[in-house]
């Protein structure tokens, strides 16, 4: 329970209930995960809802690229396992089939996202920002790049909030009483006084002879660990805007021309402020009054004392009538154009009808319209300039490129040369092992496609993001084979040498597990083993395996120390020593919000888990294709 306790915040559900799904996939090819597919076989039925084998595979190369961009080099020797592959994939599509679960759950139940909730749920993402406020222009061009209509985006987020708001239900039902957080207080708070032995593996491995003839046994009985997948041989060529960028070229005349060309861009508009008297109505009568108020100030009355007397917008009569400075077309029309029809301070205009009623508007002054002197525009404008040409470059060699990869599909020669780039070639890899240049999905999906694979045609032009773009083939592959003995006979000796070691180390292990818990310490000193020093541990521990099992063992009874075997990271062999167990006082940490929150997590996953079981039971889920684990 303690460890669910201690992991529950960290846990998949909960974090599907603390945060929207849909926004890892904003960047990760969205287009495809939601169009679907067509094939005859999906990968899942939920009910009557299907999980097509494009909207799958999408999932799992999503997986792939995250756990490849946070595990590193270490993904290429999991991804080289078969079987985790297969593990890997199955995982997946079940997170996938209990999506449509819930969804299909919330919807039985009545729940509802209304248009507003999306809304403001789009609005808070963000990667659709702009120094904290959201952008629609931004909004539509990472949509375009990603391969899917604002209506598509705003149907995967309302299915995600549904989704989030029956978690969210569930978490919400569930409650602690009182004893129970101070029971869980007391044992999340234990600790527990170990001493260790280590058995290291090296040595018990540096102590095996292998045999050419174990070696060849062990190989013959263990082929899958020796079977290369099939792999190919790519050529591509890429074009990005990066690699043009250099050559486009803008002078300081073609800048001077566009300054000409486009003054406006560059000039601060003409403003003006004046101050103005209302009379409301559209009668004849409002009209006559407004006329008497023009009368009394071409008469040498005060503006503003008529202003604070007679004007029905009360905020600015208080000033006398002034408004603020305004530029032109933001007041009514017919205010705006006798406004900026007035050329001096002081002058009056004649009384204005508007749809606020009849005005009288005096000019109080004019900051005319300043254009920035070209020197200090240039730069800018060369930027601007450098950029557009840019774009318009890079999509005619786009354009040139597909259609020479097209018109000569047995070579990338001509395609290469109609962008001025290099053609880069790859030595022998899998799906699993792509170089990081090709190891997108698209790449992947176009070189295993039958044109490219098994045809040996130049693929499309596939768009990688924003100004980068690239055509692929391949040049030849080679199919899943056992490695030859000789080939490989080196790692053979190496991994028979760690599995007797292996061995040899538990065998060492179990024997002094035995004298010590017949209490003879003594043959363990003999051999030449000691225990460490005293150390006291918490659940919480960074040696999270040696945590585990100190607080699964039996505590100590009468003073007499119970014992454990662990391992380690390394594969070494840890005799844990269990001594004494400290529990603390019950403390107003029981109360603390943070900790009464963790219980609530734990909870809510235990009824998540028992809920998706449930749903699982009671559902109607196939898998009518295989899932591959190439």
């Amino acid at each position: 329970m303690m460890e669910r306790l201690r992991d529950g915040a960290s846990s998949i559900w909960i974090k599907v209930i603390l945060g929207l799904i849909i926004l890892s996939f904003v960047f990760a090819g969205i287009g495809s995960y939601l169009a679907g597919g067509s094939g005859p076989k999906p990968a899942a039925k939920v009910g009557g809802e299907k999980i097509s084998q494009q909207q799958f595979e999408q999932a799992y190369q999503n997986e792939r690229n995250q756990m490849q961009s946070q595990l590193g080099e270490y993904f290429s020797t999991l991804m080289g396992n078969p079987e985790y592959v297969k593990q890997l994939r199955e995982s997946v599509l079940n997170r996938m089939v209990n999506n449509v679960l819930i969804e299909q759950r919330a919807k039985k139940l009545g729940m509802h996202i209304s248009n507003e909730q999306i809304r403001q749920a789009i609005f808070a993402i963000p990667a659709f920002q702009e120094n904290g406020v959201f952008s629609n222009e931004l909004y539509n061009n990472l949509l375009q790049r990603s391969g899917i209509t604002p209506d598509q985006f705003a149907q995967s987020v309302g299915t995600d909030l549904l989704r989030q708001q029956y978690l969210s239900s569930i978490e919400g039902s569930d409650f602690t009483l009182k004893n129970q957080l101070d029971s869980l207080s007391q044992l999340e708070g234990q600790q527990r006084q170990i001493r260790t032995i280590t058995l290291d593996l090296a040595k018990f491995k540096a102590e095996q002879t292998i045999t050419d003839a174990q070696a060849k046994l062990y190989y013959d009985e263990n082929p899958q660990q020796f079977t290369r997948p099939e792999q190919l041989k790519a050529a591509y060529v890429e074009l990005t805007a990066k690699n043009i960028k250099d050559a486009i070229q803008v002078t300081p005349e073609q800048a001077q021309q566009y300054y000409k060309e486009n003054e406006s861009k560059f000039s601060t508009a003409e403003k003006i402020q004046v101050s103005h008297i209302l009379i409301q109505g559209d009668t004849a009568a409002d009209k006559a009054k407004a006329e008497a108020v023009l009368a009394q100030l071409k008469a040498g009355a005060n503006f503003a004392e008529l202003a604070e007397k007679d004007s029905a917008d009360k905020f600015s009569a208080k000033d006398g009538g002034k408004l603020d400075w305004f530029g032109r077309g933001v007041m009514d029309p017919a205010f705006d154009k006798a406004a900026f029809a007035l050329n001096k301070v002081g002058e009056l205009s004649g009384v204005v009808q508007t749809a606020f009623g009849f005005h009288i508007i005096k000019l109080d002054g004019i900051k005319p319209a300043v254009v920035k002197p070209f020197a200090d525009v240039e730069q800018s404008i060369i930027a601007d300039l450098k950029e557009q040409k840019l774009s318009e470059s890079f999509y005619n060699l786009q354009q040139d490129l597909a259609q020479q990869a097209f018109e000569h599909p047995d070579s990338l020669d001509a395609a290469a040369k109609s962008v001025n780039a290099t053609i880069q070639t790859t030595g022998y890899f899998s799906t699993n092992t792509a170089p990081s240049v090709l190891n997108n999905p698209k790449v992947l999906k176009s070189l295993m496609s039958t044109d490219v694979h098994d045809d040996g045609l130049n693929s499309d032009v596939i768009d990688l993001g924003p100004e980068h773009v690239m055509v692929v083939r391949v040049e030849s592959t080679r199919p899943q084979a056992v490695l030859p003995f000789k080939d490989v006979e080196a790692n053979v000796k190496t991994l028979l040498a760690t599995k007797l070691g292996e061995e040899a180390a538990e065998a060492e292990s179990n024997k002094i597990l035995v004298d010590l818990r017949a209490g003879k310490s003594e043959a363990v000193t003999k051999d030449g083993y000691a225990f460490s020093a005293d150390r006291v541990i918490s659940r919480s521990d960074k040696n999270s395996t040696l945590a585990q099992v100190a607080f699964r063992m039996p505590q100590p009874v009468d003073g007499k120390s119970t014992f454990g075997v662990t391992g380690d990271a390394t594969g070494n062999v840890i005799i844990v020593a269990l001594d004494k167990v400290i529990t603390p006082k019950t403390t107003a940490e029981a109360d603390n919000a943070k900790f009464v929150e963790k219980v609530a997590q734990m909870n809510a996953q235990q009824d998540l888990m028992s809920t998706l079981s449930q749903l699982r039971d009671t559902g109607d889920v196939s898998y009518p294709a295989e899932t591959s684990t190439n």
